[in-house]
């Protein structure tokens, strides 16, 4: 039997599934803290819901297709948006929710890009310009925690919809117009004219870094200005950038996009969208794209307890650790082996229990960063600052 992996597919184990727990940990009480509730849906859709009107979408062609039993056609779903348009139905409004879990795509795999991954979306239905400011305020809290300062880049589709109308664009090319002023910051200001040439819309360029005088006579500006306003009470800073449009055609008024200095790659993004005639408006985070951009550690050291034929007591003060929140492992075996264990798991702390230790009712404590024992008591061990963490 091949135990190979399928090409675009990885396991996470140890550290690397750690940290993203711990990320999971920070996005979760952040989203519930803003009073978002949990939503959960099936991977497994019909094909044609999950293609949804927006075929043309880059995301949509990647979906991996299925079929059951009885023929009919499914597919995996390629991101937790489209469930909305079913779970909305007789919800009041605001409709606040946040979803996790893994999406697929069948697309070319590269060195960071795989074909499940993790997303974790929060969306509000019923939304105006003041819940698209919360849902930056949410994005900038959760990116603090991680460490990552984010920069947030802002702009309205409205917006770039009546600079079109200004630059007389026929209505079929103005998607693909979109998907050229889109590449600014990924290519030379000349090819993306050269680009915009075939649709005589390269002078756009020119008009977009004119400055606030150009866009004050569109009437969608308001909404840009309306939102700066907003995120100023949440004491979050956005920054309008004309060029940025998002990808998906199914956004009709404020995009954005999340960047951070010294990092390429957009960290996150997201923007307003109608379902069944009501506005929303979310964003949604890789977890995998997280995990690769921040240094996240648990704050909870990581202890093992060698029995020594010791049992009852081994599971005993394992227990009292355990019921103060400690993470504690028991191992039974012989100590060299317990400690090459230890070290490979990376523990910070490692208590051997014995007959001696029995006997004087206490325990051998080793820190594995310096090396250094001695003999406590029960009672203090389980002392809420005994146990430090080590340094890695």
């Amino acid at each position: 039997m091949k135990t190979d992996l399928v090409k675009g597919f990885k396991d996470y184990l140890g550290e690397e599934a750690q940290k993203k727990a711990e990320i999971r940990k920070v996005l979760v009480s952040t989203f519930e803290r803003y009073g978002f509730e949990p939503a959960e849906t099936p991977i497994v859709e019909y094909e044609e819901f999950v293609k949804g009107e927006n075929t043309d979408d880059e995301a949509v062609s990647d979906i991996f297709k299925l079929q059951d039993k009885g023929k009919r056609k499914l597919a995996l779903r390629y991101e937790l948006t489209f469930p909305l348009k079913r779970i909305m139905q007789n919800q009041k409004l605001p409709f606040k929710r946040y979803q996790i879990g893994p999406v697929f795509r069948d697309e070319p795999v590269t060195t960071n890009r795989f074909r499940q991954f993790i997303q974790c979306d929060v969306d509000i239905g019923g939304a105006t310009i003041k819940d698209e400011a919360e849902i930056l305020a949410v994005t900038n809290e959760i990116l603090t925690k991680i460490g990552i300062q984010p920069i947030i880049l802002i702009n309205n589709r409205k917006l770039m919809n009546e600079i079109l109308d200004e630059a007389k664009i026929k209505p079929k090319d103005k998607n693909q117009v979109l998907r050229e002023i889109d590449k600014y910051d990924k290519l030379p200001e000349d090819q993306i004219k050269k680009n915009l040439k075939k649709y005589k819309a390269d002078k756009i360029i020119d008009w977009i870094k004119q400055g606030e005088d150009f866009f004050n006579k569109f009437p969608s500006y308001k909404e840009i200005i309306s939102l700066k306003e907003y995120c100023k009470l949440y004491k979050i800073k956005v920054l309008f950038a004309p060029t940025m449009v998002r990808g998906l055609s199914y956004y009709n008024r404020t995009v954005f996009e999340i960047k951070a200095k010294g990092i390429r790659e957009t960290i996150t993004a997201g923007g307003s969208y109608m379902f069944n005639k009501v506005q929303f408006t979310g964003i949604s985070f890789g977890l995998e794209r997280l995990a690769q951009l921040v240094k996240l550690k648990s704050t909870k050291p990581k202890i093992i307890i060698i029995s020594l034929n010791e049992d009852k007591m081994a599971i005993g003060v394992a227990q009292e650790l355990r019921a103060k929140e400690k993470k504690v492992t028991i191992y039974y075996g012989k100590p060299s082996k317990g400690l090459a264990y230890a070290n490979s798991k990376n523990f910070d702390q490692v208590i051997f229990i014995g007959a001696k230790e029995v006997k004087q009712k206490k325990v051998k404590v080793r820190d594995l960063e310096t090396g250094k024992e001695k003999l406590m008591t029960i009672q203090k061990v389980t002392k809420k600052n005994v146990i430090v963490q080590r340094k890695r």
